[in-house]
């Protein structure tokens, strides 16, 4: 008589595939998470450069910023409040109505003047929202200095 042997694998060595499998994954995980916090990153920087150069043709065409109370919807929509510009173009300066948020959901913030005696300054408080902090958390302005400091100040 003849036994039967039936292929395949036991149970523990399906354990031990799952076991290396999650493992790979994690790791992978991880790193491209590293990729998506700098991205976020890198997009509030760009988009911070965005609004520099719409605040710089503002005020050509225009003859001055935007005041803070009129904030960066000046560049979507024409201010109803004063002063009110003469002379505005029916597509704005973006190429939105509305101004997007930074990756994280949040507001940038528009100061006229800025901290540091520039003419404005632009930034996120980052990916917690909140003045200071470190990494991806930390404020991003077009300053280029620190941007700390800012509490208090919500658009």
């Amino acid at each position: 008589m003849r036994t039967q042997t039936r292929g395949g694998f036991t149970f523990l060595e399906v354990l031990v595939s799952l076991l290396i499998v999650s493992i790979l994954s994690g790791v992978v995980g991880l790193s491209l998470y590293q990729y998506v916090r700098k991205a976020r990153v890198e997009a509030a920087r760009t988009q911070i450069k965005t609004f520099q150069t719409a605040l710089q043709i503002y005020r050509t065409e225009v003859g001055r910023l935007p005041t803070q109370e009129q904030g960066l919807a000046a560049l979507c929509v024409k201010p109803a409040t004063d002063p009110v510009p003469t002379t505005y173009p029916e597509e704005g300066f973006l190429d939105t109505q509305t101004i997007p948020l930074d990756p994280w959901g949040n507001n940038y913030i528009y100061l006229c003047p800025g901290r540091n005696g520039e003419a404005y300054e632009v930034l996120s408080y980052g990916s917690d929202g909140e003045p200071g902090g470190e990494n991806e958390a930390a404020d991003i302005s077009s300053s280029g200095g620190p941007a700390a400091g800012a509490a208090g100040l919500r658009p």
